[in-house]
C-alpha cells in the first residue's frame, strides 16, 4: 500500500490478463482479469452437458482497495465509439479521448465501464482497505496468501477461516455443515472453473450453520449456485463479487429456509437469479419445515444477464417467508424480471419490502429463452423492442412446486422505485384462487422515466384474478 492510501496486487502467477482493456489508478497499472460470462439469454434447466462456447465470451475485471478518492485511466483496445458508466446512480462522468477513458472513483464500490454497448465489459471492484486480517500461524486459519492455490475442497468446521489474500487465486470450494462460529474472509479469488456441474456444490455451500460471515472475496465462474445457506441463522455476507457466472442456472446468491441473513454491498453479475429467497424441501439436506425470516439486502449492485434479480421463489416450501427487505440496490441490468415474488408452494409470503431500487433498463435487452435442443442457436427474430419487466407477484404451481397446497402473498411494500430508460416496462399481479390471494400491496413514490404513477394504468399493471388491495400512494412532499 502506498502512502496515498491505495493497495494494488499483484498478478498471480501465470494467470492470464485482458486482451481488451489496461487500467491504472492514480498512474499506477493494475492488473486486469478475464472472466467468462453469458452473451445471449439463453438457458437450460438441468442438462447433463457444458454450455456451448459459442453462447459465451470473455468479460474483464480489475479490482484494489483504496481509502481515498482516485482517478482511474482504462484504455480500452476496443475501437471506442460509446462509453457507459454503470451504476448511473453514482454520477461518474467519464472523460474519453480516443480510447483513453478518464474517470474519478470517491470511495468503494463497484462500477462497469461498457465500450459501445453491454458486450465485453469492464468491472471494476473496489473494496476498502482490509483491518483485522488472520493470523497466517494461527491454527483455525486456513490461509491463502498471494498466488495460485489449487486447494480443491475446503471443509470448514466451527470455529475455522478460510482467508484468501488479495493477489491471490484458490481454485476450490468451500464446503461446511453444522458448524458455527466461520468465517470465509479476504479480497482475492475463489474460482470454481476446474470443477463440473455435480463435482461440487459450488463455490460456497453451507448447511445448518450458525454465526457465519463472509466477506470481501471474489468468486469466479461457479458451476452451480454460488453461494448457498441452507438452514443457516446469523449469517453476514458483506462486500463480496461474483462475476464470471456463464454455466446454466448459475444463480448468485440464494437464500435456502434461513433466519436473520444480512447481504451488504456485493456485487452479483449472475447467469440466472441473482439474489434470491428460497424454501426448499431437500433430500440429503432436508429444509422445507423451516421459515425464511429476517433477510436485510441493502446497497448491492445486479447485472443479471437472465433470469430475476431480485426475487423470492420459486421454489417456497416453507411454513413462512418474512421480514425479507432489499433495499437501496442498483439493478443496473436484467433481461427478466426486476423484482418478482414467484411463488409456487406452500409457504404464507408477508411482510416484504422493496425500496430505494434504481432499475436501469438496457434499451437493447434480448428476451431470456429457454434452449429446446443442444443444438438450437439464440435467435431474436420477431422479438425487437423487448422489455424487461418491472414487478411480478404471482400464486401458481410450476415445475419447481413440491407442495400440493399453494400458499399467500400479503402486505408488500414497493417504496421510492425508480426506473430509467427509454422503454417502458410492464409488471403484473396474480393470485391462485380465492383462499390463496395476493393483497395488501402498497406502491409508494414508484417513477418510470421521470413520471409518478399513481395508478395501474399509469403504470401498466395487469392485475390479474384473485388479487385483492392494490393502493398506490403518492409521494410525501
Amino acid at each position: 500500500m502506498d502512502n496515498s492510501g491505495i493497495r494494488i496486487y499483484s498478478q498471480p502467477g501465470d494467470e492470464i490478463p485482458s486482451n481488451d482493456y489496461s487500467v491504472s489508478v492514480n498512474g499506477k497499472p493494475v492488473f486486469v482479469y478475464q472472466a467468462r460470462v453469458s452473451a445471449v439469454p439463453l438457458n437450460q434447466v438441468w442438462p447433463g452437458y457444458q454450455r456451448p462456447m459459442d453462447q459465451t465470451e470473455i468479460a474483464s475485471f480489475a479490482y484494489w482497495d483504496m481509502s481515498e478518492s482516485v482517478t482511474v485511466e482504462v484504455v480500452s483496445n476496443i475501437p471506442v465509439k460509446s462509453v457507459a458508466i454503470r451504476p448511473t446512480s453514482y454520477g461518474i462522468k467519464p472523460s474519453v479521448k480516443g480510447n483513453k477513458i478518464t474517470f474519478q472513483i470517491s470511495k468503494p464500490g463497484y462500477v462497469t465501464v461498457e465500450v459501445n454497448g453491454t458486450h465485453y465489459a469492464l468491472h471494476i471492484f473496489v473494496s476498502p482497505l482490509e483491518e483485522d486480517t488472520p493470523n497466517p500461524n494461527d491454527p483455525n486459519v486456513r490461509y491463502f496468501g498471494p498466488g495460485i492455490h489449487k486447494a480443491g475442497r475446503i471443509d470448514l468446521k466451527s470455529g475455522e477461516t478460510v482467508y484468501i489474500a488479495g493477489g491471490a487465486i484458490v481454485h476450490g470450494f468451500v464446503a461446511s455443515a453444522e458448524a458455527s462460529n466461520i468465517n470465509i474472509l479476504g479480497h482475492g479469488i475463489l474460482d470454481t472453473s476446474t470443477f463440473g456441474r455435480g463435482e461440487s456444490p459450488g463455490p460456497i455451500s453451507l448447511y445448518k450453520c450458525t454465526n457465519v460471515r463472509i466477506d470481501g472475496i471474489i468468486i469466479r465462474d461457479s458451476n452451480v449456485w454460488a453461494v448457498t445457506p441452507r438452514d443457516c441463522q446469523h449469517l453476514t455476507i458483506s462486500n463480496i463479487k461474483l462475476i464470471g457466472m456463464w454455466r446454466y442456472n448459475a444463480d448468485g446468491i440464494d437464500i435456502v429456509n434461513s433466519q436473520d441473513v444480512t447481504i451488504d454491498k456485493c456485487f452479483v453479475r449472475s447467469f440466472d437469479d441473482s439474489i434470491v429467497i428460497k424454501g426448499l424441501k431437500g433430500v440429503r439436506q432436508p429444509t422445507g419445515d423451516k421459515p425464511v425470516k429476517d433477510v436485510r439486502v441493502s446497497d448491492c449492485v445486479i447485472w443479471n444477464d437472465w433470469g430475476r434479480a431480485l426475487e423470492i421463489g420459486a421454489e417456497t416450501v416453507a411454513p413462512e417467508i418474512s421480514g425479507i427487505t432489499f433495499k437501496n440496490c442498483d439493478i443496473i441490468r436484467t433481461d427478466g424480471i426486476a423484482m418478482d415474488i414467484q411463488h409456487g408452494d406452500r409457504a404464507l409470503i408477508r411482510d416484504i419490502r422493496f425500496e430505494n431500487i434504481r432499475f436501469e433498463i438496457d434499451d437493447n435487452s434480448l428476451p431470456p429463452k429457454i434452449q429446446t435442443s443442444r443444438d438450437e442457436k439464440y435467435s431474436i427474430t420477431g422479438n425487437e423492442g423487448y422489455c424487461p419487466r418491472l414487478i411480478v407477484l404471482e400464486i401458481r404451481e410450476t415445475g419447481y412446486s413440491n407442495d400440493k397446497e399453494r400458499g399467500h402473498i400479503q402486505n408488500i411494500v414497493f417504496k421510492d422505485i425508480s426506473v430509467m430508460g427509454g422503454s417502458f416496462p410492464e409488471s403484473y399481479f396474480m393470485g391462485y384462487d380465492s383462499e390463496h390471494q395476493v393483497k395488501d400491496v402498497t406502491i409508494e413514490n414508484l417513477r418510470i422515466n421521470g413520471q409518478l404513477i399513481t395508478n395501474t394504468t399509469e403504470g401498466h399493471f395487469d392485475i390479474r384474478n384473485y388479487v385483492n388491495n392494490v393502493e398506490f400512494v403518492k409521494a410525501d412532499k
